[in-house]
């Protein structure tokens, strides 16, 4: 791979200062106020900002940050496919990427894709792809790239949105807009669009009731496209994370909305002078 010589990087082995500050406690309280004031067990989100249209040379682009969350998503395509051997004559295909950039997380990471890269992509290509019109496609391929460029927790719900306001700013034929949202159980309370330090955090309890939940919604449609679960919660704990989780994506409706609205009327033509 070529190098940016115009690029000015640091030691392959270089950490950021803030491991060297004093930690926190790594234990995950069950009660109180979260650390950035929301509420537990509760639709809590954090406030969201999005924009469309900000990369010229990608067919469609978004940005999202969700706190100190921050996304970056490029569409390309649809373009013909490269290998003729896999080309299917009535159906197009979509590739999904996504990366995190070396400075979103406490230890500086590489531009090589590793194998939670490659999970979170797989991941993010089964949550988009049945919203997308592939029918209308044929022949061609339409590829999705996602850059983490902070890592502040609940990357693969807000990845989510970020690469369907991308589509759709796009022009992609889609039935509908695909909304993330996700969940982190800690026993008998859970959080909404939990942090970096609550998703890694250990739980101050012992309970069945631990892990974390990721849903992909179709809010026009109420359907599921997409569900990620890890830990062991019971059918009950998990059928309640579903609906939180969809009652998060409502939440984030109006705003996907309005940001695609805003692209379209700055890309529309000015009207014509009588």
């Amino acid at each position: 791979m070529p190098t940016d010589t115009k690029r000015v990087r640091g030691p392959e082995v270089s950490q950021s200062p803030t491991l060297f500050l004093c930690k926190h406690a790594a234990v995950f309280p069950s009660h109180g106020p979260r650390a950035d004031g929301r509420q537990r067990d509760q639709v809590d989100v954090r406030p969201v900002f999005v924009r469309c249209g900000l990369v010229s040379q990608a067919k469609g682009s978004a940005y999202i940050e969700a706190g100190n969350t921050k996304l970056m998503c490029c569409v390309y395509g649809p373009r013909e496919m490269e290998r003729k051997d896999e080309t299917d004559m009535k159906c197009g295909k979509l590739t999904t990427d996504m990366r995190f950039a070396p400075f979103s997380c406490l230890e500086r990471g590489s531009w090589i894709q590793g194998s939670q890269d490659k999970d979170l992509s797989l991941m993010l290509h089964e949550s988009l792809q049945p919203a997308v019109c592939l029918h209308k496609y044929p022949r061609s391929q339409i590829e999705v790239n996602v850059m983490v460029l902070e890592n502040s927790g609940s990357v693969l719900a807000h990845a989510v949105t970020c690469a369907s306001l991308a589509l759709a700013d796009a022009g992609i034929e889609m039935y509908d807009l695909v909304l993330g949202c996700s969940i982190r159980q800690n026993g008998a309370s859970y959080v909404v669009d939990p942090s970096y330090m609550e998703e890694n955090s250990c739980s101050s309890v012992s309970s069945e009731n631990q892990g974390g939940l990721t849903v992909a919604f179709l809010p026009s449609l109420n359907q599921i496209s997409g569900l990620q679960s890890d830990g062991e919660m019971t059918e009950e704990t998990l059928t309640a994370g579903v609906r939180t989780c969809i009652e998060g994506c409502y939440k984030l409706y109006p705003v996907i909305q309005q940001a695609l609205t805003k692209a379209v009327r700055r890309a529309a033509p000015p009207p014509a002078e009588s």
